[in-house]
């Protein structure tokens, strides 16, 4: 077993010979894939915060209060 070869971990490593070139069509997917992505996590957050609505947690506080009351 090589030193250069395998990470502390034993994990093998690849070197740069080893590896392929990817094909032209991985890389678009990749990409596509990567923008879809990113566009779903940012429609989410903006609909989020379009549609957040500040007093809907206000009926779990009154409960914890209550719980906090019967436990101490």
């Amino acid at each position: 077993m090589e030193r250069t070869g395998f990470e502390p971990f034993g994990e093998r490593l690849v070197s740069a010979t080893d590896a392929q070139p990817q094909s032209r069509a991985s890389k678009y997917l990749l990409r596509a894939g990567t923008g879809l992505f990113w566009t779903l996590v940012a429609a989410i957050v903006f609909a989020r915060a379009a549609f957040f609505e500040p007093g809907v947690y206000d009926g779990f506080s009154r409960i914890a209060s209550l719980a906090k009351s019967l436990i101490f």
